[in-house]
């Protein structure tokens, strides 16, 4: 059994539900810039370089090298056929902010196609070029949007196969690093491994940001007194968990409150001034939505 109580902080309104219509301009905003940052970023560092860190952009430098084709051209080659396979196969549950992404990316790697490189270090590139991918990704997932590509190849593998999503873009992209690694060299292959890992952490970092929140599980012999301290003078809300003692079976509730950083150190003083024998658990959490922390826009 689980009882929650609220504290004083107030939610309010999300954007979605004050005004839908300013909030989906905002997020076709964040796909339109997070694309042209994917795509500048694309052609500063990882074209120039050779540096194929997985996905279609990744299929598209290895063509270049082969073929002579253009990126966004290969792009919107295998993107587009990619989209309608997944809209019959899967169903329509893509939507219009994939199909606007898997068009406007490689338009806007066709337009910034010409733009001089700032470095020829590989190391730099790999490094920069993924983390400008990661962030403007990380503006298009906000967005609630895709630019498509292998990642609708997964959900079609994961469809028929049973293969876990994260498994079969895994395996996409090692397919597409082990290409490069053929074709232009396995150096290259290793920056494009760099690259792949710069920009999955800098996509967390855009979804997550930087700072951590923490929860907090507190068993103490004077619950009510510690709870009401949460209440009012820390100003969070808490969550009442019933459980029972590994070794005497008895019945104990736990205390459960979401703090952000600068208030744990609050919260332990808190909890030491009213029962210095409370036990008190202490760990980071990724994410908080709600009550008193980021609210959905």
């Amino acid at each position: 059994m689980v009882r929650v109580e609220v504290g004083k902080r107030k939610r309010g309104n999300s954007l979605k539900r004050r005004n839908p219509r300013l909030y989906a301009i905002w997020n076709i905003a964040q796909l339109l810039l997070g694309s042209m940052i994917v795509a500048t970023s694309f052609n500063l560092f990882l074209v120039p370089n050779g540096i194929a860190s997985g996905g279609v952009s990744g299929i598209s430098i290895l063509v270049q090298e082969l073929a002579g084709v253009m990126p966004a051209y290969t792009q919107w080659a295998i993107n587009i056929p990619l989209f309608i396979a997944g809209v019959l196969i899967i169903g329509r549950k893509f939507g219009a902010k994939t199909l606007l992404g898997t068009i406007v990316l490689p338009l806007f790697v066709l337009l910034t196609a010409h733009m001089p490189p700032p470095t020829d270090n590989p190391i730099l590139a790999s490094i920069y070029g993924g983390i400008g991918v990661g962030l403007g990704l990380g503006l298009v997932f906000r967005g609630g949007g895709s630019t498509g590509g292998l990642d609708l190849a997964a959900q079609m593998l994961h469809r028929f196969t049973g293969l876990p999503y994260n498994l079969a873009i895994v395996c996409f992209d090692g397919c597409v690093i082990i290409a490069a690694g053929i074709i232009f060299s396995p150096e290259v292959s290793l920056y494009a491994l760099i690259g792949l890992f710069v920009t999955s952490k800098t996509i967390d970092f855009m979804q997550n940001g930087l700072q951590l929140s923490k929860v907090a599980f507190i068993i103490s012999d004077r619950t009510e007194e510690v709870a009401t301290a949460i209440l009012n003078d820390l100003d969070r809300g808490l969550t009442r968990l019933d459980g029972h003692g590994g070794f005497t079976g008895q019945g104990r509730t736990i205390l459960m409150v979401v703090v952000s950083q600068n208030e744990v150190s609050k919260l332990k003083v808190l909890v030491r001034d009213i029962d210095a024998g409370a036990f008190v658990i202490i760990s980071n959490t990724a994410e908080v939505l709600g009550q008193g922390f980021k609210l959905e826009t």
